[in-house]
């Protein structure tokens, strides 16, 4: 009996189910992935510390209050080892979101799978590796555009060669999305950075192997809650891979013209208000990606309800896994063919994010390619983002429960407090600090020192690749601030446009103009402008949420200091001591306010710059009386969402340290 042509002949394999964890040591996270994979997930997804991502050891200035807190710490192949215990690499296929120190990475994995016997040309994985995005959206970026895209085109160069089943880059629209990006946007921002990948590895690869580094590249997704327009974003992509592979590189293979995409859904759209409704909107979002046959996701990965409160626990990250499973085991979704073939509504929505999609792309060109463009890119997100807010602020976007629909039972998934969320061990960071400090002492100095002036030489050489030195110190005992301390000797420092500047005044309201009155007023009564220093302290590269802040001060009059991401408390009091600034904001999101916020109050009451401190970002409700106990005057969570009425709040503070009358 023939299979009728609504309905396919074997119900499709699910896709690849993850869960983006790690934390605190490389042996929690090992019994967590273990645990995790015992409950049914069929891939891993390893989270990095942001000392990690960045290339410093845990026992680095810079490292303060960050290890362990946003991912696992690996500062060596011990580290890895501890972290991989127990897994068959030869079987499992690992993704890493590691992008500035993604070849450190990769050449630790392979070594610790030689260590167990297992040969690089029979791993499975991605590495991230998408640099651009970096300096776009997340800010874990380590060196300068230019030598970060020469490592990228090694790393592409090398695994096309040696580890063929490895997806050496993963171009991430997730974070652009995240930033504010547009449908419109995350699609041509993110296929221009890989064309950037593409051209670099050219240089790399001879011509006639450049369609299998095509079919190598992977992306990485972003799925909102308007899914119907976010399934149309994802068949635009496709569209246009498809299209660019044959127009741009002349790839014929249809395997090599695939658009191989992993997700995971929406956390810019997570409530901290009552956040048991986020989980409603990971099941929409996750449609969004599975719904449509002909551009399902390969692999997924889902936040956790408590996103928005901090660090989710094993039972959150099994309820993720569990809403997949659902999907994938209990639904008739894998049993159909394309349910959005001949739809109107499809083909219409798809066709208008093409054609604003090459708009886009061609905009970027006219810059010089991505490359070149950060600077106008990242304007334009910051743009998108601070409309995004307007639109939330004002009523117009709704977010159920944040700014409708407000009143609400207590909810008994918040009854635990602090144990509602994951809290890392307060001497998880001094137990890092010490663990690699023995491994220092106890491994091959002579071996590690000989690695490390190889690596030097060739990432001074240019014309080489530096993925073999770059194994060799990992397998020698290098440590990951050692690495990357190598190779800033040839490449340089960078700091990354925020983006503030090059945006454009906000649109006018009657509240902003309220606002803009009382500052006029407060300027005169102080005879200058108040102005604002906004800090990112730490390693923390979100900084969506300070340029956000910057620039509504910046709109309401405030004279506004804001120098971008990973700022020791020194260096912020020193410039809030220079600038003669009337407050300081901090923005954390990493899960370091505990540690950071007392210590650039410390320093700046060392410099003698006796003003208020105020601090917003996911920060639990549990720890806000700590801060304010450490110094800090405010504090604002993901549930202050109205930025002008921070802004007014902060005007006010200013006029009240001031011995003035408030402000209106």
């Amino acid at each position: 009996m023939s299979t009728p042509q609504h309905r396919l002949r074997e119900r499709d394999r699910p896709w690849m189910m993850r869960t983006y964890a790690g934390h605190s040591t490389a042996r929690a996270s090992n019994a967590l992935y273990r645990s995790n994979l015992s409950k049914g997930q069929t891939g891993l997804s390893i989270a990095f510390d942001l000392p990690t991502q960045t290339g410093y050891d845990p026992d680095d200035e810079l490292a303060r209050g960050e290890v362990g807190k946003v991912g696992v710490p690996i500062a060596h192949k011990g580290d890895l080892h501890a972290l991989l215990h127990g897994i068959p690499l030869d079987a499992m296929n690992t993704s890493m979101t590691i992008n500035a120190t993604a070849a450190w990475l990769l050449a630790l994995y392979i070594v610790v799978a030689q260590e167990n016997g297992v040969e690089q040309a029979s791993l499975q994985g991605t590495t991230q590796n998408d640099i651009l995005k970096e300096f776009l959206a997340r800010g874990t970026y380590a060196f300068p555009p230019a030598p970060s895209m020469r490592l990228v085109a090694d790393m592409v160069a090398y695994a096309l060669q040696h580890v063929p089943r490895w997806n050496p880059v993963n171009v991430c629209s997730y974070h652009l999305q995240e930033a504010g990006a547009t449908p419109v946007q995350e699609i041509a921002y993110a296929l221009c950075n890989a064309m950037a990948v593409l051209d670099a590895a050219r240089a790399r690869v001879p011509q006639e192997l450049m369609g299998r580094v095509f079919g190598r590249i992977s992306f990485f997704v972003n799925a909102g809650v308007r899914f119907v327009e976010e399934h149309a974003k994802l068949r635009a992509m496709a569209l246009l891979w498809e299209e660019l592979g044959r127009e741009r590189y002349g790839v014929r293979d249809p395997k090599h013209l695939l658009f191989r995409y992993g997700v995971q859904v929406n956390s810019l759209g997570l409530t901290e208000s009552q956040p048991e409704n986020n989980v409603q909107r990971i099941v929409l979002e996750a449609l969004a990606v599975t719904l449509g046959r002909h551009a399902r996701a390969r692999a997924i990965q889902l936040p956790a309800w408590n996103e928005a409160l901090g660090l989710p626990r094993p039972w959150d990250q099994q309820w993720s896994l569990r809403i997949q499973q659902v999907l994938a085991y209990e639904t008739d979704l894998l049993e159909y063919p394309d349910i959005f073939e001949g739809s109107k509504v499809m083909e219409g929505l798809v066709g208008e994010l093409l054609e604003g999609a090459r708009a886009e792309i061609a905009v970027v060109d006219e810059h010089g390619g991505a490359v070149a463009a950060v600077e106008y890119m990242k304007s334009a997100l910051v743009d998108s983002h601070r409309e995004r807010l307007r639109r939330i602020e004002s009523g117009e976007q709704v977010v159920v429960g944040l700014n409708r629909f407000t009143e609400t039972e207590p909810s008994p998934l918040l009854a635990g407090g602090h144990s509602s969320v994951l809290a890392v061990e307060e001497d998880a960071e001094a137990q890092q600090r010490e663990a690699v400090a023995r491994w220092r002492a106890e491994r091959d100095q002579r071996a590690v020192a000989a690695a490390l002036r190889e690596l030097r030489r060739v990432a001074a050489a240019q014309d080489e690749n530096v993925m073999p030195a770059t194994i060799a110190a990992a397998r020698a005992g290098a440590t990951t601030g050692e690495w990357a301390a190598a190779l800033r000797e040839s490449f340089g420092e960078f700091r990354a446009p925020t983006g503030v500047v090059g945006a454009v005044a906000g649109a006018p309201s009657r509240e902003l103009e309220r606002l803009r009155e009382e500052v006029d007023r407060l300027a005169e009564a102080l005879g200058r402008r108040p102005k604002i220093l906004v800090g990112k302290p730490g390693l923390d590269g979100h900084s969506n949420g300070a340029e956000q802040i910057a620039l509504r001060a910046r709109d309401a009059g405030l004279d506004v200091v804001y120098e971008g991401i990973r700022l020791t408390a020194a260096q912020i009091a020193s410039s809030a001591e220079q600038e003669g600034v009337h407050v300081v904001g901090l923005s954390i999101l990493s899960g370091s306010h505990r540690e950071l916020v007392p210590e650039v109050v410390a320093a700046l009451r060392e410099r003698g710059a006796d003003v208020p401190v105020v601090v917003g970002g996911i920060i639990p409700g549990g720890d806000v009386p700590e801060l304010m106990a450490a110094g800090a005057t405010a504090v604002y969570t993901p549930a202050d969402f109205e930025l002008t009425t921070i802004v007014r709040d902060i005007v006010a503070l200013i006029a009240r340290v001031n011995g003035l009358q408030a402000a209106a």
